[in-house]
């Protein structure tokens, strides 16, 4: 699904990180990258009460979104 920053692909990418971290890295089939801000994200989330890991979590979770949208095969 993959091409240029910006594209369609790119775009649905970027939702699908949006509402699950790594979800668009896995639709462009980066597999690694993709279970790497999942497991991030995710785990900074579960340990939201310990505040500081919540806020690296939202920090990984933009990066997702922000790695699906600008990725160029």
């Amino acid at each position: 699904m993959g091409g240029k920053q910006g594209s369609a692909g790119n775009v649905i990418a970027a939702l699908c990180s949006f509402f699950i971290p790594g979800l668009g890295q896995l639709v462009q089939g980066r597999i690694l990258r993709a279970l790497l801000f999942f497991v991030f994200c995710g785990t900074g989330y579960a340990l939201a009460f310990l505040v500081f890991p919540w806020i690296i979590a939202a920090i990984i979770h933009l990066w997702a979104i922000i790695d699906a949208a600008t990725y160029k095969s």
